[in-house]
């Protein structure tokens, strides 16, 4: 365990992540919506797409709470250190979690993946591999990856097809990237991701049956847990590589 290569991952995922709530506030609109332009009371939003979720005119916050935002994107990218080391793919890792996080939020908020989020982040990743591959010291293949992406696409697919309402189609455009993260470290990787991810919504669907705070036809998002499954196989598959 290196302690300044986790601090400085921590510290790291704190500053990413307090650029989190604009973002999230923007992107969170329904399907065919376009971004929010303007604050709850009309003024107008920075040009920029990331930042923090208060109103420069009026200082109304909106949006998830910041300092919320930036512990949970500094405790991913620390536990992402301290899985892997200082092996190249943490560059990756480092660079995909405040996306994710980012993500999360938005299938939270509005039950929804945009494509925006979704495809530059499996191109991304996709390349990002690719050049970790080319470095010494790197841990996993981009090959499994490729063939990972594959065949998570297909597995979420068929459960979309399957079960239309209860996973969108921006669950399966995820899945590549999820495919591809867990890939990078083989098999193993790849089966507990998807399955710690399934087992957490299932899990989290089941509590809110018996409070009676859901029925068996209230639509949950998946993401979030898609993501949670692929943070947890990484961490898994970087401490046994």
């Amino acid at each position: 365990m290196n302690p300044y290569l986790t601090t400085t991952a921590a510290a790291y995922g704190l500053l990413a992540g307090a650029q989190l709530p604009l973002a999230a506030y923007r992107l969170s609109v329904p399907p065919e919506q376009p971004w929010r332009t303007a604050c709850p009371a009309g003024h107008p939003l920075p040009a920029l797409l990331a930042g923090p979720g208060r109103c420069r005119d009026c200082q109304a916050a909106y949006g998830p709470r910041l300092a919320a935002v930036s512990v949970i994107t500094g405790v991913v990218c620390a536990a992402l250190a301290l899985a892997v080391g200082s092996r190249p793919e943490l560059a990756v890792w480092l660079l995909l979690a405040p996306v994710g996080v980012l993500m999360a939020m938005v299938d939270r908020a509005v039950h929804r993946l945009p494509d925006v989020l979704t495809l530059p982040t499996t191109a991304g990743c996709l390349v990002t591999l690719g050049l970790a591959t080319l470095l010494p010291g790197s841990a996993g293949s981009w090959i499994t990856a490729l063939l990972g992406a594959l065949t998570t696409v297909v597995l979420y697919f068929i459960l979309f097809v399957i079960n239309p309402s209860g996973l969108g189609f921006g669950d399966v455009k995820l899945s590549a990237t999820v495919g591809l993260a867990l890939g990078w470290y083989g098999w193993t990787a790849v089966f507990e991701g998807v399955a710690a991810g399934l087992l957490l919504a299932a899990g989290y669907a089941g509590v809110l049956l018996v409070l009676r705070r859901a029925s068996r036809d209230t639509a949950l998002p998946l993401g979030p847990f898609m993501l949670a499954g692929a943070l947890l196989g990484i961490c898994t598959g970087g401490l046994a590589a």
